[in-house]
């Protein structure tokens, strides 16, 4: 499929501002955690997810909403027990326990946990370049984590290893959701995929939610937690899948680089969090092996043809 100029550039901003949104929110998590709980925030965010994809479709397509084959129906209910009923809730109480940085800089290995299972997937081999960055990304994740460790803070290393299964389970997501959303589209993949993932989110979060004294929440908190949830979370996936269905899986992930700073700028500003040397250290490691596993292999190609033609 040959896709304009345009539409690439238009899919490379919208993707770059979907970073950025991302980036930003685990700092408004955060804060809305502490007048609502994480659990109580899991179900208001599910809540306004559901309406929010029951309306989408309403709008795109009124009461004669697609029907995809059973075995695409199969795979959607697939992806929304993983993407969004694990994924979404070990992101949740993994921020909790982490910090908006931390968080940021796990989450932003995504492309390692790409190619590692399109390599699986027998789409791809691994080249030793990729490798390498896959061992420098794991060596520098255990640098950045080296503190909380020695410190014996369990709970925020929990956190993080949390966040790190469900970074495999995002990148899962994102190649499995590619061809679905070649054939159905991004708007059916998104809300279908939500609508499966949302009904045991909101069950198991019920009992925790209505202990929660909502009228707590003052104007702005309601304001971060609807734009968590509406712009962030729901308009993120959709526009996140619009994008690798544009772009591609591997041209795409690489944007997720931007995630840590985005975050670590919010996070200082807003939430007053503080970076240590050996974070700062671990985090650029890491994000060098990240980059190193996504654009270690086309780079040597580059200097060996430049070589050749020397």
């Amino acid at each position: 499929m040959t896709v304009s100029p345009a539409k690439l550039r238009w899919a490379f901003w919208v993707g770059l501002a979907t970073v950025v949104v991302w980036g930003a929110n685990f700092a408004l998590m955060k804060s809305v955690y502490s007048v609502a709980t994480p659990a109580g925030y899991l179900f208001a965010r599910y809540l306004v997810l559901t309406a929010c994809a029951v309306a989408l479709l309403l709008w795109r397509y009124g009461l004669r909403w697609p029907r995809p084959a059973r075995a695409d129906l199969i795979n959607l209910a697939r992806l929304g027990l993983l993407g969004h009923t694990v994924h979404v809730s070990m992101v949740n109480f993994g921020v909790h326990w982490s910090t908006a940085f931390s968080s940021s800089l796990i989450l932003a290995c995504g492309p390692v946990f790409t190619l590692i299972i399109l390599r699986w997937s027998g789409i791809e081999v691994l080249r030793p370049t990729q490798v390498a960055g896959v061992g420098v990304a794991l060596i520098g994740v255990l640098v950045f984590l080296s503190e909380k460790l020695l410190a014996g803070s369990w709970a925020a290393t929990g956190g993080d290893l949390f966040l790190l299964v469900a970074c495999s389970l995002f990148s899962y997501y994102t190649v499995a959701s590619k061809p679905l959303i070649e054939r159905l589209g991004s708007v059916v993949v998104m809300t279908y995929a939500t609508l499966a993932g949302a009904p045991l989110i909101l069950l198991g979060t019920l009992p925790f939610a209505v202990r929660v004294d909502w009228q707590v929440l003052s104007a702005l908190h309601w304001g971060m937690l609807l734009w968590s949830t509406m712009v962030s979370a729901f308009f993120g996936w959709l526009t996140w899948g619009w994008v690798n269905g544009v772009r591609g899986v591997a041209r795409t992930a690489p944007l997720m680089y931007l995630m840590p700073p985005v975050a670590a700028v919010i996070a200082w500003f807003a939430i007053d969090e503080r970076f240590t040397l050996i974070k700062i250290v671990g985090a650029l490691v890491t994000m060098a092996g990240v980059a190193l596993a996504q654009f270690g292999a086309s780079l040597t190609l580059s200097l060996r043809r430049s070589g050749e033609s020397g």
